[in-house]
């Protein structure tokens, strides 16, 4: 890849030493790119999928208005390591971060050096200081104004919508499965007015819209190399208006199952309330001051709530003839499906036992 043209777009300063791609990340292609500049400089080159993400442009408007205004927030408390705790993008020559070309759409930021991420949950110390992480990044933008972002992709966690998806996936059942998961159709549906309840309280004003990140899985975490505490949250693209709720809920959706959501053995799966404990002490300890007591009542209905909708949203895609998830074998949107109905279960079982964790929690303030 020649990254001649880029680098002066951006106008990266140095003599560009050389580039590796990187594998992470399922969506858009990445290289770190080498510079010497009185040392060694590096730096991220992303181009972005723009069949996933439609608003390119959009998107990197939320995105640089977010970065900025906790970098800001970090200034004013006077860190001392603020460049590595949050994302810096580039600007081309017209002040925009991003470079639009023959090749594609382009971002550039800063690399964070002594720094790491999890691709899976190592003990329940990581975490909870991943709680700790997405909990700073919505304080941090406690006061930011969550409806001037572009919502760029529509409905993304509105489950009412969801829901109205999966009704019509078992009316066209265009890949004639529907008669085959009954069961799983029937234990979706069953809990359909449940699945509105985010959506009516942001509607009626119950709990306030807030910036939100959209995809709190683990390995979205910076961690410090030495220390092993939180530096930053990173893959900023679903940064959107939304409820703190589908952050948090999400977090103990994907974290919590020991098992993770493609396996198959639903003896396997365990819903860890340990983890859960863990996660939540740490969002609770950064998000105290900010969250309102309405959005902490709704812990457990978040969990629950974020659960079903991924049930709701793979078992519409096999309905549909798998369109839209990836799958490695017939049958893996029904077996994703199975397995979230599964923590789903365990979840409304030990709903008693989150309550009591949430409420100690903030009895210890």
């Amino acid at each position: 890849m020649n990254f001649t043209k880029l680098i002066d777009a951006f106008g990266i300063p140095g003599t560009y030493i050389g580039s590796e791609e990187l594998s992470t990340g399922n969506n858009n292609q990445t290289y770190r790119l080498h510079f010497y500049d009185n040392g060694d400089m590096f730096y991220i080159m992303q181009r972005l999928n723009t069949h996933v993400f439609k608003q390119p442009r959009a998107l990197m408007d939320n995105i640089r208005r977010v970065t900025e205004h906790i970098g800001q927030k970090l200034k004013q408390v006077g860190c001392a390591d603020a460049h590595r705790m949050v994302l810096h993008f580039l600007l081309n020559k017209d002040g925009e971060p991003f470079v639009e070309d023959e090749s594609g759409f382009w971002r550039a930021y800063r690399y964070v050096d002594r720094a790491y991420t999890y691709d899976i949950i190592q003990d329940s110390f990581c975490f909870y200081q991943a709680g700790r992480a997405f909990g700073e990044f919505q304080r941090h933008l406690v006061d930011f104004p969550a409806d001037t972002l572009t919502e760029t992709i529509p409905h993304f966690h509105d489950t009412v919508d969801r829901m109205r998806i999966l009704h019509e996936a078992i009316e066209n059942n265009k890949a004639g499965r529907a008669d085959s998961v009954r069961k799983e159709i029937d234990f979706i549906l069953a809990r359909e007015k449940e699945a509105g309840i985010i959506v009516e309280a942001l509607d009626s004003g119950r709990i306030p819209w807030r910036v939100t990140h959209n995809d709190t899985k683990i390995n979205n975490v910076l961690f410090d190399s030495q220390s092993r505490a939180p530096l930053c949250v990173i893959d900023l693209d679903t940064v959107m208006p939304g409820s703190s709720l589908y952050d948090y809920g999400d977090a103990i959706r994907s974290g919590t199952n020991t098992a993770g959501e493609d396996e198959e053995n639903i003896s396997l799966i365990h819903f860890d309330l340990e983890l859960f404990e863990k996660f939540t002490r740490g969002f609770l300890e950064t998000t105290a001051d900010s969250l309102t007591r309405e959005e902490t009542l709704l812990f457990p209905t978040a969990a629950r709530i974020m659960t079903l909708e991924l049930c709701a949203r793979f078992l519409a895609d096999y309905l549909d003839g798998d369109l839209y998830f990836k799958i490695k074998k017939p049958g893996h949107n029904l077996i994703r499906t199975r397995n979230q109905i599964e923590l789903l279960r365990q979840m409304e079982a030990a709903t008693p036992a989150m309550e009591a964790i949430i409420a100690d929690i903030c009895r210890q303030g």
